[in-house]
């Protein structure tokens, strides 16, 4: 294959083209692909048409695929694919967005997934976009000594923290049985690939901070929060119909915009990959 990889940001996002993953990739491609994907935390791969099976193929040159917690949500016919949309609505009616808030995926697990993959399958015609935070960039620029009083604490993960402002589908029994009560991982995460230091904060999951009171846990995740959005750390994905994204859940906020015509429908696969215990 002929791929071609450029940069999307400056500090993150790079596209592919001329790759069909459909195909069995050549091991200088996969290398080059996983490589970038390490280097720029969020890859985006152009112009596919998958099956749900050939989907479940291809996301393996990157890694095992992760058991999502929310059954309610995969393929009856290929359940390792889950799938996001615009169209689900909570228990009392209200319109579910999947992915809105800014946070990591599944920080709740013990070891949680690497990376998420995203295919775009159908889309609104504008708006709908994800938004990535380099949570390495935002580490690195933080003042030394809040690097000093951070680098010891670590943050208990829950289902769904009561201190999230976003509401979650619950989870179905099954589920219920396989999601750990609460983990506790490290504020601060090195990158076992690259070995960089990143901000590892989830509001969506936090539920408090070892040795700190409610009000000092709330005023430090929302002095790191607001440090880390800022534009400047920031890709914005504007998606197109064939684009497969992959991102870096080890060293990235994220977060899906709900600012389009809901009268439109917004539909992805999503498959997440296995990932190992935060150190």
């Amino acid at each position: 294959m002929s791929c071609e990889i450029s940069p999307l940001s400056e500090y993150t996002g790079v596209e592919a083209r001329g790759v069909d993953l459909s195909q069995p990739l050549d091991g200088d491609t996969r290398a080059r692909l996983n490589q970038a994907f390490v280097d720029a935390s969020v890859i985006v791969i152009r112009d596919q048409s998958l099956t749900a099976d050939q989907l479940v193929t291809a996301v393996q040159n990157f890694g095992e695929i992760f058991p999502q917690h929310n059954t309610k949500f995969a393929l009856p016919e290929c359940p390792q694919i889950h799938y996001l949309s615009n169209q689900d609505r909570y228990p009392d009616g209200t319109r579910y967005i999947p992915g809105a808030g800014y946070h990591t995926d599944h920080s709740n697990a013990a070891e949680p997934p690497k990376a998420t993959v995203l295919y775009a399958i159908e889309l609104p015609d504008s708006g709908g976009d994800t938004q990535y935070v380099n949570m390495q960039q935002a580490y690195e620029d933080l003042p030394e000594e809040t690097k000093t009083r951070i680098a010891r604490l670590k943050g208990t993960h829950v289902y769904q923290s009561k201190h999230s402002a976003r509401k979650l589908m619950g989870l179905t029994d099954e589920a219920k049985k396989k999601v750990p009560d609460a983990v506790r991982h490290p504020i601060v995460r090195t990158h076992p690939e690259n070995g960089r230091k990143s901000l590892y904060l989830n509001p969506i999951r936090i539920e408090e901070i070892d040795g700190l009171d409610e009000t000092e846990a709330l005023d430090l995740l929302n002095e790191l929060l607001e440090h880390a959005i800022q534009e400047k750390y920031q890709y914005r994905h504007r998606w197109r119909l064939g684009d497969l994204a992959m991102w870096d859940n080890r060293c990235l906020l994220h977060k899906a915009n709900g600012d389009y015509d809901h009268g439109q429908t917004r539909y992805l696969y999503r498959v997440m990959l296995q990932g190992d215990k935060p150190v």
